[in-house]
C-alpha cells in the first residue's frame, strides 16, 4: 500500500475539505502493512549482569517506608531517611533503585546519599539509561563508608555538568587540596566568569598557604565578583600578604586616642592598591562609599590585629568610638568573625545583639559556635523574642534539638496559639520543628493539641504525628 502520503495530507486538511471516506480504516490498514514490511533489526548485545551487592538488605518495614517516601513528591523526611540508611550500610530492594535514582535526578541535595544507597546496581543502570548518567560522576562509596572515586578526574572535569564539576572539585579538595587546585588551574582561563566564581568558592575546602599564589593571581581577574571572592579567601588565610595589607589600612582607619576611644576615619578614596585587593571603587550596597570601604577593610583584617592592640573581644566592643561609624565597624567585625571562624568574637558580638530582633548577621555568627552552644543561645532568643523571628536561627541548629531548645520552641508556640495568632504565620518554624524536635517531644505536642483551638490543635497533632513518624522511620533502620 503506497498512499501513506495521501493519508497524511487528508488528515492535515480535514475530511470536511477533502472527501476521504473511511480515513481511519485506511490508516489502520496502511500502518499494519508498513509494520509487516519491517525487517527485524539485529538483537542488541546483552549487557553483563550487575555486580553483586554484598550489603545486607533493607528490613521489610524500612523498604516499605522508602517506597512511601519516594511516592511523596518533595518529602522533607527523605534526606534524613537516606542519610541514616546509608550510614547503616543497607542495600535497597532492586525494584526501588529506579525510582530512587529518579528522585535524586530531580533533587540534587539527595544525590550523594541516594547514589551510595543505590550501590552497584545503581551504577549498572546508569550505564544503560542516559537519564541517570549523573550517577557515574558521583564518587563510589566502599564498604568502609568512604568515597572512592575511580573515575578519571580530568575526564569527569571536562565532561560533567556544571553542578557536578563543582561537587567534584569540592570533594577532590577534601581528599587532596593540591590535586583540586591543579585541576582548577588546568581550565581556569577558559571558564566563564560566573563559573570561575563558584569554582573559586569551592577552594574553601582545604584552604591553605599553598593556595595563596593562585588567589593572588585571581585578584587580577577580569570579573569583579571573582576578585572579591579571591580577596575574601585570602583574608581567611593567617599571615597572607593581603591580610597584612588590609591590617595596615585598618590601623590607619581606626586609631586609639589618648583617652582610650576609637577614632574612626574611613578611607576617603579607593586607590588602585585597594581595588587590586578586591575592594570596589563605588559601593554596590546602597551604603555610602566611605562606609563600604571601611567595612571591606575591617572585614578582611585579622581579628588578632585588634586583640593584640586592644585586648579581648568583649573589651574591644565596649570601647567608645566615633558614633557615626560604630555600626559599620561592628558589622564588619561580625563579618570577620564568620570568615575567620572566631568563636570568641562571635560570642561577644552575639551578646551585643542580645534583646534585639533576629538578623542574618546573628544566624551567621551562630554558625561559628559549637552546636550545643548554638542551641542554648537560640533557646534564650526564642523565649525572649518569640518564634516569629527565630526561623533563621533555628535552621542553624542541627537535629535532633536538645531538650532545652525543644522546650523553648514548644513553649513559644503554645504562647502564640493562646494569643489567637494564625498558625500559617509560623509555618517556617513549624516546618523546621517537624524535622528537628526530639522524639520525646511528641507527647508534649499532643498535650498542646488538646488545649488549643481547632486550628492550632490540627497543627500540634500534625507536629506530633511527624515526630513519631521520624521515630518509627529510624527505628525501622535499626
Amino acid at each position: 500500500m503506497n498512499d501513506w502520503t495521501d493519508l497524511v495530507e487528508d488528515a492535515l486538511l480535514g475530511t470536511n475539505r477533502r472527501d476521504s471516506p473511511d480515513l481511519l480504516d485506511r490508516a489502520a490498514a496502511c500502518t499494519l502493512a508498513r509494520r509487516a514490511g519491517l525487517r527485524p533489526a539485529p538483537a542488541p548485545e546483552t549487557p553483563a549482569p550487575a555486580p553483586l551487592d554484598h550489603r545486607p538488605p533493607l528490613p521489610a518495614t524500612a523498604a516499605r517506608r522508602l517506597a512511601s517516601l519516594l511516592a511523596e513528591s518533595g518529602s522533607e523526611l527523605l534526606p534524613q531517611w537516606l542519610g541514616t540508611a546509608r550510614s547503616r550500610g543497607f542495600a535497597p530492594p532492586p525494584a526501588l533503585v529506579p525510582p530512587l535514582l529518579d528522585a535524586a535526578r530531580q533533587r540534587s541535595d539527595l544525590r550523594g546519599d541516594a547514589v551510595a544507597l543505590a550501590g552497584p546496581l545503581g551504577r549498572w543502570l546508569a550505564e544503560v539509561n542516559p537519564d541517570w548518567r549523573y550517577v557515574l560522576r558521583v564518587p563510589a562509596v566502599g564498604q568502609d563508608g568512604e568515597q572512592h572515586d575511580h573515575t578519571d578526574d580530568a575526564a569527569a572535569w571536562e565532561e560533567g555538568l556544571f553542578a557536578e564539576r563543582v561537587t567534584q572539585l569540592t570533594r577532590l579538595r577534601r581528599r587532596d587540596p593540591a590535586a583540586g587546585l591543579a585541576l582548577l588551574r588546568s581550565t581556569w582561563r577558559t571558564e566563564r566568569a560566573e563559573d570561575r566564581l563558584l569554582f573559586l568558592d569551592a577552594l574553601q575546602e582545604g584552604l591553605g598557604p599553598a593556595d595563596e599564589q593562585f588567589l593572588e593571581e585571581a585578584l587580577a581577574d577580569r570579573a569583579k565578583n571573582v576578585r572579591a571572592t579571591a580577596a575574601e579567601l585570602l583574608s581567611t588565610l593567617p599571615g597572607s600578604a593581603l591580610s597584612t595589607r588590609m591590617a595596615a589600612r585598618a590601623r590607619e582607619a581606626v586609631k586609639v586616642t589618648a583617652e582610650g576611644r576609637l577614632a574612626v576615619e574611613p578611607p576617603t578614596a579607593c586607590d588602585a592598591a585597594m581595588q587590586h585587593d578586591g575592594i570596589a571603587p563605588t559601593s554596590p550596597t546602597g551604603r555610602g562609599d566611605r562606609a563600604f570601604w571601611l567595612g571591606e577593610v575591617i572585614a578582611a583584617t585579622p581579628l588578632s590585629c585588634w586583640t593584640e592592640l586592644l585586648g579581648p573581644p568583649e573589651l574591644v566592643l565596649s570601647l567608645p568610638m566615633t558614633p557615626a561609624w560604630a555600626e559599620e565597624l561592628h558589622e564588619a567585625w561580625a563579618r570577620a568573625a564568620v570568615r575567620q571562624h572566631a568563636a570568641a568574637w562571635a560570642r561577644a558580638l552575639l551578646t551585643r545583639h542580645q534583646g534585639r530582633g533576629t538578623s542574618g548577621t546573628q544566624s551567621r555568627l551562630l554558625s561559628v559556635l559549637p552546636p550545643v552552644e548554638r542551641a542554648a543561645w537560640t533557646a534564650r532568643f526564642v523565649l525572649e523574642q518569640g518564634p516569629a523571628e527565630a526561623f533563621q536561627l533555628l535552621v542553624t541548629c542541627p537535629p535532633p534539638w536538645p531538650e532545652e531548645l525543644a522546650d523553648a520552641v514548644l513553649d513559644a508556640l503554645a504562647h502564640v496559639a493562646g494569643s489567637g495568632a494564625y498558625p500559617w504565620s509560623h509555618s517556617g518554624v513549624l516546618g523546621v520543628a517537624e524535622r528537628s524536635l526530639p522524639f520525646a517531644a511528641a507527647a508534649r505536642a499532643d498535650a498542646l493539641a488538646e488545649a488549643s483551638s481547632p486550628a492550632w490543635a490540627e497543627v500540634f497533632t500534625r507536629l506530633a504525628t511527624t515526630v513519631r513518624t521520624r521515630s518509627a522511620m529510624l527505628a525501622e533502620l535499626a
